[in-house]
Formats: C-alpha cells, structure tokens, sequence
C-alpha cells in the first residue's frame, strides 16, 4: 500500500467520522425540538401563570398570549413557540438524512440561536418582538443548543480539514 493510499484511507474514515457526527448532532437536535414542541402543547407538562411557584404572576406582552406557561415548570413558552420548535425539530430530522443537509442545519442552527439567544438578554426583544417568550431559562438552553451546533457545524469540519491539510 503506497502513502497515497493510505492517505485516501485515512480521509475516508475521517470524513465518515465527521458524516456520522454531522448527522447525529442534527438528529438529536430534532428530536430534542420535537419533543418539547409537542410537549408545549400538552396541558400537563406546562405550568400555567397561576399555577407557577413564584410570586406575582407575569405574563409578557405577547401579541398571541395563547397557550403561555412555563415548559416544565421551567421553560416560558406559548403556542407560537412551540410551532417554531415543531417546525424546528423536523427541519432537523430531516437534514440529518444527508451529511450535507446536517451541515447545513448545523451551522444555521448554530448562527440563529446565537442570535436568540443574544434577542432573550435583551429586555426590548426577549419575547422576539411579542411572538414568543425567550427569556429566563430559555437562553441558556437555547445557548447550550446553539453550542452543540456549533460543534458539528464549524469545529468539527475545521478539524477535519485541519487534520487533512485540506
């Protein structure tokens, strides 16, 4: 076996590598998505302003208050929300039956939750122009999914073209 082949080898496995894991992160994001989409619609996950144990109930000024509660006790979310993170997680599902597709994801994944997340610590745009609540707890998971993104959008491919020489 010559040094060229062994190269062409080690790339194929390289880039399997970075495939699987490509599609892997968008898979997880989509069916992370899907599930607390679905789940923002169902009654008994949600704890409802008056039911939330904190003083003072506050609800944003939303253009559709419809649906508002707290994820999980946890989560601020409305109907709106929860369509977005539905549309969100079978976006994801699906780009993650090609490696192109999940790159793609990936890193849009990555750049607009950056940017809601940087939208949730803002208090004129933390309900995203009165659609839908991202503040409180929302912007440090949004950040922690904006980072696993990140990961297989931007650093994961970089290494392997560091490792490459490409």
């Amino acid at each position: 076996m010559n040094s060229l082949q062994i190269m062409q080898d080690k790339f194929q496995l390289s880039f399997k590598n970075l495939a699987d894991t490509e599609r892997l992160i968008a898979l997880a994001l989509g069916v992370i998505f899907l599930t607390i989409g679905i789940a923002g619609f169902i009654p008994q996950f949600m704890a409802f302003p008056g039911d939330a144990p904190v003083t003072g109930v506050y609800i944003p000024r939303l253009s559709s208050s419809d649906g508002y509660g707290h994820l999980f006790g946890l989560f601020p979310t409305n109907y709106v929300h929860n369509a977005v993170h539905i549309v969100v997680g079978l976006l994801g599902i699906a780009a993650a039956t090609s490696f192109s597709g999940s790159l793609v994801y990936n890193q849009g994944f990555a750049i607009m939750y950056v940017a809601i997340v940087l939208l949730g610590l803002i208090p004129a745009t933390n309900t995203m122009f009165g659609l839908m609540p991202i503040y409180g707890n929302n912007v440090w998971f949004n950040a922690l999914t904006a980072a696993l993104a990140a990961y297989g959008g931007f650093v994961k491919p970089a290494e392997l073209a560091k490792a490459t020489g490409a």
